[in-house]
Order: structure tokens, then sequence, then C-alpha cells
């Protein structure tokens, strides 16, 4: 298919993308406060079904990248959807916390089924090898959610409630979401199952499982500083002297930046090997986190270089392991990457809330510097993985090796 037949595609699941976020990670930010003060439910009790509905999210991504290796993503991401409408229809009936965690579980269901991983995998499976400059394009529709998805979830609350809400945003899954799944995301031809007792769609070799343990740990550790820093930044920049109003306006900047970089990875054409993507992602970061824990350069150009690594990185984590891996196993293990992902995202910010109330901000941002330290550390060894041809790399488009001492 080509690149312009590729577009309905492409918007079809940045749509879905933006309001799969948008009723789901992004809910509680603006909705929270509201619930505790109408219903007498604990904030943190709150903030925590939330949590455990990541956990759950990382519970079913490897099976979801399984399925969407085997059958495809359309069906999968189909029963996203409709996961989503029915946690979201739960959480505005709820009439007690229980009720509203197990809402959270249902959701958790379909973020891990329906969110980045699962439309990279999507992408992966219609196009293959050549899905990377579309799972590119994804990320811009991506950056858009709490953009949009935050002023939108207050105006429906100012005029709907939480719960008029929450439904609301189940009537969006099933009536716009849904409907652009069925209707714009083709069908994946069906692969051959695997023979009993094999699991062709994520065996490795000795030295891919190498590799594939390396980005396990990059993903973990970015994990912990991209959730800190979205649940914790406003308290860490008032920790540096900010008023709070100053913070939010700086906090504001991060945005712009992820899609600014991303935007410069489009107009780049996939020239070069996404380890170099990589490696500009991890390197920013962790330029910003220690920038910002020292205060040496003013706190506006320490998030504008901190959100255009993460920016960067949102492309890394689709495009990286495609052609590391090839696309007949990328789907399945996409999804086993984002297990401990999703997982460290659910529980890092609690954490980091009882190591800011114990020790500091001034420690927490040392932890955060040290694990992108660390990030860079772990990428250098990828590289040296990469090198010695134990990842054996596929190239996609004509994307020719990497070089020793340079760019592809």
């Amino acid at each position: 298919m080509s690149a312009q037949g590729r577009w309905p595609v492409i918007a079809a699941l940045g749509v879905t993308q933006i309001f799969a976020w948008g009723c789901s990670y992004y809910l509680l930010t603006v909705l929270g406060p509201s619930i505790a003060a109408e219903t007498g439910w604990p904030l943190p009790w709150i903030f925590g079904s939330l949590t455990a509905g990541m956990l759950a999210a990382g519970a079913v991504a490897p099976l979801a990248g399984r399925l969407i290796g085997r059958h495809g993503g359309r069906p999968v991401l189909a029963v996203s959807s409709g996961l989503l409408a029915t946690g979201l229809t739960l959480l505005a009936l709820a009439p007690n916390l229980p009720v509203f965690a197990l809402a959270w579980l249902v959701i958790g269901l379909g973020m891990g089924s329906g969110l980045y991983d699962a439309a990279f995998a999507t992408l992966g499976r219609l196009y293959g090898a050549d899905a990377r400059p579309s799972i590119t394009a994804l990320t811009l529709w991506g950056g858009f959610s709490s953009t949009l998805c935050w002023p939108l979830s207050a105006f429906l609350l100012a005029h709907l409630g939480w719960r008029g809400t929450c439904l609301s945003y189940a009537a969006l899954q099933l009536a716009l979401s849904l409907p652009l799944i069925l209707g714009l995301v083709p069908r994946a031809p069906p692969r051959p199952l695997p023979a009993p007792g094999t699991r062709a769609d994520i065996a490795l070799t000795p030295g891919e499982r190498s590799t594939f343990l390396v980005l396990a740990a990059v993903a973990t550790c970015t994990s912990v500083a991209t959730s800190v820093i979205s649940v914790h930044l406003l308290t860490l920049l008032q920790d540096r002297g900010l008023t709070l109003a100053a913070a939010v306006s700086l906090g504001t900047l991060i945005g712009p930046s992820q899609v600014g970089a991303r935007l410069l990875e489009v107009a780049n054409r996939s020239r070069h090997h996404p380890i170099w993507t990589l490696t500009a992602a991890v390197a920013l970061m962790a330029a910003g986190l220690v920038l910002l824990w020292a205060g040496l350069v003013a706190p506006a150009l320490v998030l504008v270089i901190y959100g255009a690594g993460n920016g960067l990185y949102s492309i890394a984590r689709g495009t990286l392991p495609l052609v590391l891996f090839g696309p007949e196993r990328y789907a399945g293990l996409l999804g086993r990457l984002a297990k401990p992902s999703l997982a460290t995202q659910a529980l890092a910010p609690s954490a980091a809330a009882w190591l800011i109330a114990h020790q500091g901000a001034d420690t927490t941002l040392v932890v955060l510097a040290v694990l992108a330290l660390v990030d860079v550390a772990l990428v250098g060894i990828l590289w040296r993985l990469h090198r010695r041809g134990s990842a054996a790399p596929r190239p996609i488009h004509d994307e020719k090796p990497l070089p020793q001492g340079g760019r592809g």
C-alpha cells in the first residue's frame, strides 16, 4: 500500500488513540478531585484504582500482542474499544468504591489492548518491515491527547458532572472509535498458528534475548521518569522556587516540544536507523533531568530538552523493535516489552510521592537523573550488541546496515 493510501488508516488509529488515552490514563487528572468531593471516597484510593487498572493493562498486553501478531489488530482494537466503553459505563454507575475499582480493572484491560503498543503492533502487522513511517506518523496524533481531552473533560465535567463525563466518553468509544476501527483499519490475513508447544511469534535466539532484555530495561527506566514527571512535575518545579502559576506555564512546554521533535523525525523520512532515535531520546531526557536537578540553566530550556527526548522516545519504542526483531515477531514482542513499562507507570508515581514526602524533591530528582544516566549506559550496551550482530537486525525500506562509526 502506498504512503498516501495509508493515511486513512493512520488517521483512524490516531483519533482512536487520542480518545483512548483521554478516557483512561488522563481521565482522573481532571475528574479525580470532583469524584472525591462528591462521593467522599479518599482521593488516594481513587487514583489507586487507576494504578490497579494499569497493572491489569500490563498483564494483558503480552496476550494482546500475540493476538495481533496472529490475527491482526482490527479485532483486538475493536474489543479494546468495547472494554473501554464498558468500564466507563461501570464507572458512571458505580455506587461505591469497590465497583469503581472494578470498573478501572475493565478499563485497564482496554488500555492494555488498545493504547500505543497495540496500535504500533497493528501497523507492524499490516505493513510489515515498511511500517516505520506509519508508526512515526501515529505518534504525532497521540501527542495531542491531553491537549484535546483535558479541556474536553473539564467542559463535560462542568456541564454533565463526572458521571455524565464518563458516559460521554463511553458513547464516543461506541459511536466514533469503534466505527473507525471497523471501517478503516483493514483486516490482516491470519498467519498459521505455531506448532503445539512452540512460541514462534516471540521466539528469540540467545543474542536476541540479550538485546530484548536491554530494551526492556530501557523501557522500565524511562517509564519511571516519564510517569513521575507527568504526575509530580508541578511539585518538583515549585521546590525549585517557582510559583504554581509559573510551574503550570512551564509545564505546557513539554507537549509542543514532544510534537516538534516528532515532526523533525517525520521530516527525516526514516533515513537513519532507529537506534539513533533511541540514543537521541535518552540523551535528551538525561540532559533535561540532570539540568533540572542541577539548576544550571533556565527551567524553560530544561523542559524543552526533556520534552523533545520524550517525544523521540515514543517513536523509538515503536520502531526499534521492528527493525531489530523483524515484522513476524514484532507484535508479540512489543506486547512483552509493554508489560514492565505499564507496571512501572502504575507504581512509580506512588513511590515518588513517598520519596518526595520523606526525602524531599531534591532527592527525587537525583534518583530520576541517575536512572536517566543508567538509560544512557543501557543504550551504549545496546550499541555494542547491535554492532556485534547479536540482534540480527532486519533492514526496512532501503536502509543499509548501520556502519560502525556513523549514521546509516
